[in-house]
């Protein structure tokens, strides 16, 4: 599809700085993340993030009616919905274990790893160093922190900085969200015998997929929808330095929203990876 037949929204989309899709993100996404927490009660973390896939497929489904091209693009499509699954999966996971903050600090290793990689200079590692300065003092210490929630953070990072990368290989494919819908698609699809095992009937509930319609749109379709837009005009390793607010954005919500309170220790924790992502920011040499 042509930029010039791209939806109304898209065009919108089309007009705003990518610094600010990502920012817009970053919030949608911690909001969403504070809210779908609260239905893990009655759900469970794989119930609930079966539950946002499925919706936020339907939703993009029904936007963008993507039509399925048996090309190169169908791979990058594919390989973008496992890692969307997966991500989820293990961050819901950790989510269920650990605050919201922590998860997210610790997380942001993968961000933090794709824009400091192939980086030879000194300063980068110094970086590199106080960011897991911060999630050791995170998760030692006066963290506290279940270690089983820790290391299913470590694997949703992995998976965030794959996820990075093949959104910006995506977006370098299309140019509209066809993709993005057939991908959430191939997410939803892997996610649902996790979510069934999970949830059961609780996920028929009419409450429950209102709930679960919320979510979606905060946590999926609206951030991933900001996101894919502003990597069709960044370059990854600057978009993942961007994301350096996510950890305090996801800790206000979490102390806002849920109640979570981090210890003195963990907020200085928190710091010190915000810290490192900007200090990379600053002395970022200039994409060729």
């Amino acid at each position: 599809m042509a930029h010039a037949d791209r939806l109304p929204a898209a065009r919108l989309l089309g007009g705003v700085p990518p610094t600010a899709l990502v920012l817009l993100g970053i919030v949608s996404v911690q909001v969403g993340a504070a809210f779908a927490k609260q239905l893990f009660t009655v759900a469970g973390s794989a119930g609930t993030v079966t539950l946002r896939l499925v919706m936020a497929a339907l939703i993009l489904v029904a936007l963008w009616r993507p039509k399925i091209r048996f090309d190169r693009t169908l791979i990058t499509v594919a390989v973008y919905g496992v890692v969307l699954a997966a991500m989820n999966l293990c961050f819901y996971a950790a989510l269920a274990r650990i605050p919201l903050g922590a998860a997210v600090t610790i997380e942001f290793l993968g961000p933090l790893a794709v824009a400091v990689a192939g980086s030879r200079r000194w300063l980068d590692g110094l970086w590199v160093v106080l960011a897991g300065a911060g999630v050791v003092l995170l998760t030692g210490f006066q963290g506290g922190l279940l270690w089983t929630g820790v290391l299913f953070a470590l694997a949703a990072g992995a998976c965030w900085a794959g996820y990075i990368l093949v959104t910006a290989k995506l977006g370098s494919q299309t140019s509209d969200g066809q993709g993005l819908a057939l991908a959430m698609v191939v997410g939803a699809v892997i996610a649902l015998p996790f979510g069934i095992t999970s949830a059961g009937t609780a996920m028929l509930d009419p409450l429950i997929l209102a709930a679960g319609f919320a979510v979606a749109l905060m946590s999926s379709v609206i951030p991933y929808s900001l996101e894919l837009e502003a990597l069709r005009r960044m370059p990854p390793r600057v978009f993942g330095i961007l994301m350096s607010m996510e950890p305090v954005v996801a800790a206000v919500a979490g102390l806002l929203l849920l109640g979570e309170q981090l210890k003195p220790a963990q907020w200085v924790a928190v710091c010190c990876v915000v810290i490192a992502s900007i200090g990379s920011t600053r002395t970022a040499k200039p994409d060729v």
